[in-house]
């Protein structure tokens, strides 16, 4: 699915959120292998599950064509600094959910991008139907978490000693949802 593109000014920064698009691949490819030896609260190490250009284009390629899936991008200056992705499923029983990731440059953390990717996400599925959204989070992750809370995600679980980070010890995650109640509002008028 694809959204119109929307502009943001945050203390001195000046950036846009779009939809991703094919000739982004190269730029995300690099940016996500960046990010991920940026922060332990990904899921990922640098270079693991690692995706080329190609496979970035596929997946932008599918994920325009889908109903289901909305894969977004922060710029700024022509240069990507962030990106999220909501990704469904056609399977009937959970069709009516997507599951939201993101990442940021830490260079660019507190400029509100990855609140504005969620918030643009959010706008998304309710437009869309979509019932409900899911995301993980790390347990120590407390802004993460706090923005997730007021933004209307609550606490589904916790997966005990889910994440080994290089420290050596577990952490835990925590399932985090989002019900979209426009329907139940409707229906009860």
């Amino acid at each position: 699915m694809l959204i119109n593109e929307k502009e943001f000014k945050i203390k001195d920064l000046d950036y846009i959120i779009r939809s991703a698009v094919e000739a982004d691949a190269e730029a995300l490819s690099e940016l996500r292998l960046q990010i991920d030896g940026e922060t332990e609260n990904l899921d990922r190490e640098p270079g693991e599950a690692f995706i080329d250009a190609q496979g970035f284009r596929t997946l932008i390629k599918a994920d325009s064509e889908s109903d289901r899936n909305l894969f977004l991008v922060a710029e700024t200056d022509g240069k990507l600094i962030g990106f999220s992705r909501c990704a469904g499923t056609e399977l009937k029983r959970f069709r009516h959910k997507v599951e939201f990731g993101v990442c940021v440059l830490k260079g660019f953390w507190g400029y509100g991008i990855g609140k504005n990717l969620l918030q643009e996400s959010i706008s998304w599925a309710d437009g869309e139907g979509i019932k409900k959204m899911t995301l993980n989070v790390m347990e120590s992750n407390e802004n993460a978490k706090a923005l997730y809370e007021k933004l209307g995600f609550e606490v589904e679980g916790i997966l005990k000693d889910d994440k080994l980070l290089s420290d050596g010890k577990y952490y835990n995650m925590i399932v985090m949802g989002r019900l979209n109640h426009v329907d139940e509002e409707i229906s009860n008028e």
